[in-house]
């Protein structure tokens, strides 16, 4: 079975950035997503990535959230700039139903 491990969360200050790391254990078959949950909130999509490269993010992230895929298709990453204390969130990879640990990123005014 798949398993994904997410890493590169931390404590950071408004306006700094963050790469996230999602490593699976085989190669992503079609897609893998990220998604968050801030606290006291449900869990919500953040952004999606393809095999062939196609990208879709949520519509309400702008232009601070960037995911990619490593070209052995095992890694994919969330960069997370000019990030807000409203980023402050535990943040999940998944892949179909696989779905990492999350990393827990703090942002502080």
């Amino acid at each position: 079975q798949v398993q994904l491990v997410e890493s590169g969360g931390g404590v950071v200050q408004a306006g700094g950035s963050l790469k996230l790391s999602c490593v699976a254990s085989t190669p992503i078959a079609r897609a893998a997503t990220w998604y968050r949950q801030r606290p006291g909130s449900q869990r919500e999509w953040v952004a999606g990535i393809n095999v062939g490269g196609g990208i879709n993010y949520a519509s309400w992230v702008k232009d601070r959230f960037t995911i990619s895929m490593n070209d052995a298709k095992n890694t994919v990453y969330l960069q997370i700039s000019s990030l807000e204390p409203k980023d402050t969130a535990d943040y999940y990879c998944n892949e179909e139903v696989i779905w990492g640990q999350g990393t827990q990123v703090t942002v502080s005014s």
